[in-house]
């Protein structure tokens, strides 16, 4: 029961460190990277997310 609660805590520290505003691809912090994580479930600011929408390469 104690391990089970020990490695529920530590995946909940690992899952909010992973939840951050940092852009995957510019490296900038922004407010829209959780939101289209959300909402697109990609770690992207609307500035890439449009650039990739205009130019998907």
């Amino acid at each position: 029961m104690e391990k089970e609660k020990k490695d529920l805590k530590e995946l909940k520290e690992k899952d909010l460190k992973d939840f951050n505003n940092y852009c995957e691809e510019c490296k900038k912090e922004d407010e829209s990277v959780s939101q289209n994580l959300i909402l697109i479930s990609l770690k992207i600011c609307n500035s890439c997310k449009t650039s990739k929408t205009i130019f998907p390469i």
